[in-house]
């Protein structure tokens, strides 16, 4: 390789890969586990929300965690959407132990609704308290979640907090690519401006877990107003700022657990079905891409390159960079409680993560729909 070659290409991969590590360094102090609040101080009451369609083999969990939840008077409300196993069963039996778990039906999906969206929007309508706590199916949450999150919400600077829970991963697939997720939001999204600023551009948000008063929900029109869409846990947030609402997003690594996917076809489609509204954007896909392969998959080959070629200087930036990538990964690892294997096979999980993006944008331009839960949907 040519020594002007080698020396530019390594000024472009430290440069790529300074970029997330220098976010990455300001974002780790703001994301932070939620306040405890004062001791023995009221909180609530809580509406928690959860819409559910073939959940058998997570709800029960689920519900066991809400009602476990210390000092916050609550009901749980449980919406089966045309489950076809056994979660009505389980959910009727958890109601028939516990008074404060009530069990509803979805009535028939409309046309042009995204199922979850609009098992939301009907939940809200059902919930009894001005306070709205929507929580995925396959989330456990620790005994003072619900506490903690209602603590931040009750600051006069959000209408909106939602919370990224730790990722229980067993599957090749599943501790490879879930913990990317951190990277990609801590490693490029500027969290002053989401802490401080009210734009929606630097909305950020977890579907899994999301509490916001009533009202602001329905003034905001919820997810009626963006009924579509498949990833309600970024475009909910940005729905809010648009209205003039705060949102702040919290690290719940410590406070709640998620199996999201159980096998590498539940991971693959399961990420494949909204990425175009998240990295595969069309308007962002290039730049993404351009970012992660020199930042993050280059610096490798290039430090060999450059202990062939003996320049000195090249290989310097490369190592640098290289320690950058893996100095995020490895303290994400010990931070959020994520799979070591995956923080060592980082250009590995960026490698597949591009290849997961391409492949969602290559199905919406091809006009294929996504499937997820039996369901058929537009991409994107």
């Amino acid at each position: 390789m040519n020594s002007s070659v080698l020396s530019g290409l390594s000024i472009v991969c430290l440069a790529a890969a300074a970029i997330p590590a220098v976010l990455f360094g300001v974002n780790f102090w703001l994301f932070r586990r939620p306040s405890a609040g004062k001791e023995n101080s009221p909180v609530g009451p809580v509406s928690v929300l959860i819409p559910a369609r073939n959940e058998e083999l997570s709800i029960s969990a689920a519900i066991e965690g809400v009602l476990a939840s210390q000092g916050v008077q609550l009901e749980l409300v449980v919406l089966d959407d045309g489950s076809t196993d056994r979660t009505p069963a389980l959910v009727m039996e958890a109601a028939a132990r516990d008074p404060r778990v009530r069990h509803e039906f979805a009535p028939p999906l409309p046309a042009g609704w995204n199922g979850k969206q609009h098992a939301c929007w009907v939940l809200a309508s059902r919930a009894k308290y001005d306070l709205l706590c929507y929580l995925d199916a396959d989330v456990r949450l620790g005994p003072e979640a619900l506490r903690r999150m209602i603590c931040e919400l009750e600051s006069p600077d959000s209408a909106m907090v939602s919370g990224f829970p730790r990722q229980e991963t067993v599957t090749f697939l599943e501790w490879l690519l879930l913990p990317m997720i951190h990277f990609v939001l801590l490693g490029f999204l500027p969290l002053p401006g989401e802490r401080w600023s009210g734009k929606a551009g630097f909305a950020a948000g977890c579907g899994q877990f999301m509490m916001v008063p009533k009202n602001a929900y329905f003034a905001s029109g919820g997810h009626a107003a963006i009924l579509a869409t498949m990833h309600d846990g970024l475009l909910l947030p940005q729905l809010f700022r648009r209205h003039g609402f705060k949102t702040r997003v919290y690290d719940l690594s410590q406070d709640a657990v998620c199996r999201m996917y159980r096998s590498a076809g539940e991971v693959w489609c399961g990420l494949g079905k909204n990425a175009t509204e998240g990295m595969a954007a069309p308007g962002r896909i290039l730049v993404f891409t351009a970012l992660l392969l020199a930042g993050q998959v280059l610096p490798l080959p290039l430090t060999l390159w450059a202990v062939v070629a003996g320049d000195r200087v090249a290989l310097q930036r490369s190592l640098i960079a290289l320690v950058l990538g893996y100095t995020i990964r490895l303290v994400s690892a010990w931070r959020y409680r994520q799979s070591w294997r995956s923080a060592l096979l980082h250009p590995v999980g960026v490698l597949v993560t591009l290849a997961l993006q391409w492949w969602a944008l290559g199905r919406k331009l091809a006009g294929r729909p996504a499937t997820w839960k039996t369901r058929a949907y537009p991409v994107g």
